[in-house]
């Protein structure tokens, strides 16, 4: 996988109580972040780090709904020694 770097300028803004910075599509897209991901913010030294958040199984399965749950695929007979 090409690994490439991007840096850009940008200002921190007031949001609410909080602080807030926007993600330019580019950098965002390179890092594999869309609205709804979870991150993890860490500060090392004076650097504010984020990470998409890496779910483990339990936290993945709990996101199951009958809603987004897809019904069972019929992949056709079976074929040489496989068995089910």
């Amino acid at each position: 996988q090409e690994r490439r770097i991007f840096s850009m300028s940008m200002t921190i803004q007031k949001w609410g109580n909080s602080l807030g910075i926007r993600i330019p599509s580019t950098l965002a897209k390179q890092a594999g972040l869309s609205e709804g991901t979870a991150v993890d913010l860490e500060v090392i030294m004076d650097s504010l780090v984020i990470r998409r958040k890496h779910q483990d199984l339990e936290e993945l399965l709990a996101g199951v709904t009958p809603e987004n749950m897809h019904n069972e695929v019929d992949i056709g007979e079976a074929q040489g020694a496989e068995s089910w």
